[in-house]
């Protein structure tokens, strides 16, 4: 009796194979028109686009088509791709978060052999990615389609140009960007922005150090930009901070303007950009503390990643800082076995968020690794390692982006 209700679980189950064939064969995506084919085919993996073109000469049409891009455009959310910068800047590879993969990328402005005239990945926002020149021009990139767009000159008017910050934002509404620069000295800090909608760069806007007890000023602005710079002797590292993080940053959407980056005393300043002050936040670690840190964004709020020491033993930890109470709130941690190892190695860390997720690259010279961290569950994940040739790659830095066809320079 089992054996026939197994010899008919198997006959039923050959016959529906059979039907689902003849259905396949009966039905062709080729039949669909054109409008919901392009929304079909709008919601393949990323990777998938580069392939498009090679299927047939319908689906090479619909890969360039401005129809097709509009139904990518309605697609929600993307996976990210974290586009990897080595030692030597070379940019070709970018992980996969979708298909968890390592994938080349080979775009003409990413393969450039020269080091001193190579643009360097800077910043990053939806699909798109912002280049600085060793000139100090700007170049924006689709890496996903290779269209770019150089920026036009920039002019910084103040008497110091050091530059501090460079940051990104877009408007999904209208497909444009915005580029912000933060440059100056501390006692005169100053910020000059790009808008893409108006092909420009705006005048800068000076700031000046706000005077009174930081704990009572309240911290509001409509496009926060976080950024740090590591120099000073609270951040000590044995390694230079990698050239395409040098200027990490970000920009997020708020009630205002304002911008937090770390000074080189180890605390964090606030620039309202509206009111054109800064004045800064309480301080997170102890002065003598060594460690290194960067900063993310994390549910439109500023987050900072720290890898620290104290008794015998390496911590990496996610911090935000609430604006309400005005203090620090730990919202993730690497478990001890995952951390320890960077004990008394002088690892440097940089990392980028992309939604709840955070990439992280830690290096020392003794090892190199990258650790994806799912802020929601506090699960941390190291990546497989990279090889190319048969060696393998090791990574300073990464930025983030949607691997997006439709996004536009």
């Amino acid at each position: 009796m089992e054996l026939d209700l197994e010899l008919t679980a198997g006959k039923n189950k050959k016959r529906k194979a059979t039907e689902d064939a003849q259905l396949l064969s009966v039905f062709s995506l080729n039949e669909l028109n054109e409008d919901l084919l392009e929304r079909i085919l709008a919601w393949l993996p990323a990777s998938s686009f580069f392939r498009l073109r090679s299927v047939c000469k319908r689906w090479n049409s619909i890969a360039s088509s401005a129809t097709f891009q509009i139904a990518c455009s309605q697609i929600p959310f993307r996976d990210p791709w974290f586009l990897m910068v080595d030692q030597e800047l070379n940019q070709s590879v970018v992980f996969d978060a979708t298909e968890w993969k390592w994938r080349n990328i080979n775009h003409p402005y990413l393969m450039q052999d020269n080091l001193y005239s190579k643009p360097i990945p800077v910043a990053s926002c939806g699909g798109l990615v912002c280049f600085r020149t060793i000139s100090g021009d700007f170049i924006v990139s689709n890496p996903v389609t290779g269209v770019s767009r150089e920026l036009p000159p920039v002019t910084l008017s103040s008497g110091s140009q050091t530059l501090h910050a460079i940051a990104m934002n877009s408007s999904p509404k209208d497909q444009s960007y915005r580029i912000v620069l933060v440059f100056g000295e501390l006692s005169k800090l100053a910020a000059k922005v790009f808008d893409a909608a108006k092909g420009s760069w705006e005048d800068e806007v000076m700031l000046v150090r706000k005077v009174g007890n930081s704990s009572e000023t309240e911290i509001t602005g409509d496009e926060p930009l976080y950024f740090l710079s590591k120099s000073g002797d609270v951040v000590a590292t044995n390694m230079q901070r990698s050239p395409s993080k040098q200027y990490s940053s970000v920009l997020i959407n708020d009630d205002g303007e304002v911008v937090y980056f770390l000074s080189h005393t180890g605390t964090v300043i606030a620039c309202n950009l509206a009111d054109k002050t800064f004045i800064e936040l309480p301080r997170l670690l102890p002065v003598y503390s060594e460690y290194s840190i960067d900063l993310v964004e994390y549910q439109g709020e500023m987050a900072v990643v720290i890898l620290s020491e104290f008794l015998e033993s390496a911590s990496l930890r996610v911090w935000r800082f609430s604006k309400d109470d005005r203090s620090w709130q730990q919202v993730a941690v690497m478990p001890p076995r995952m951390s320890h190892e960077f004990y008394g190695k002088k690892a440097d860390i940089n990392c980028v968020s992309s939604a709840d997720k955070i990439f992280i690259c830690i290096n020392s010279s003794e090892f190199s690794r990258h650790v994806v961290c799912d802020i929601v569950t506090n699960k941390w994940v190291e990546l497989p390692q990279c090889y190319v040739n048969g060696k393998a790659r090791e990574f300073m830095s990464a930025l983030s982006f949607e691997p997006r066809v439709e996004a536009s320079v």
